[in-house]
């Protein structure tokens, strides 16, 4: 395999359109039917927080964070994170993670949630949220809700309900 050279970089408002094109070849039209992004609806992504992978001028991912409230307490919603198909298993997923989790930290950021594979995500923290600790706004697999503390007891602060911040708030 050929050595990729990557570029981790902010993801700026003209790559929305090449953002939202990736979402389609990656997770086809039934995204928009699952619980994680009808949470997204209507919520604006932090662009401070959201990166995109780019390989020359194609861009071959992205990652995503938006507040949310989890309960009481302030979160962010990771994703979604998507390699385009032909780029996956070379390590971009795990660059845009490592790059996404490191700017919420630096800006204060205590608790990130998310809807995946826990296995992928446990190699950077993350883990099964206790039942009926937190709930989302629509049905999701519980082996699939996790979460990262970027703060000891941020998780233990957030019960109820996980609300989407209003696009302006």
């Amino acid at each position: 395999m050929t050595e990729l050279s990557l570029q981790i970089r902010t993801e700026q408002p003209i790559d929305s359109e090449a953002i939202e094109r990736l979402h389609e070849r990656a997770f086809g039209p039934g995204r928009f039917a699952r619980t994680a992004s009808r949470l997204r609806e209507g919520a604006s992504h932090l662009l401070d927080l959201s990166f995109t992978a780019m390989v020359g001028t194609l861009l071959v991912g992205s990652i995503r964070m938006t507040p949310v409230m989890a309960g009481e307490e302030p979160a962010l919603m990771l994703g979604p994170l998507t390699v385009e198909p032909a780029f996956e298993s070379r390590g971009i997923g795990a660059a845009l993670m490592g790059r996404s989790l490191e700017a919420a930290r630096a800006k204060g950021h205590t608790l990130v949630l998310l809807v995946g594979d826990e296995p992928y995500y446990r190699r950077f923290g993350f883990k099964h949220i206790p039942p009926q600790h937190l709930q989302l706004p629509g049905p999701v697999n519980p082996s699939r809700f996790l979460a990262l503390e970027l703060e000891e007891g941020a998780l233990a602060r957030a019960k109820g309900l996980v609300s989407p911040l209003p696009a302006n708030g």
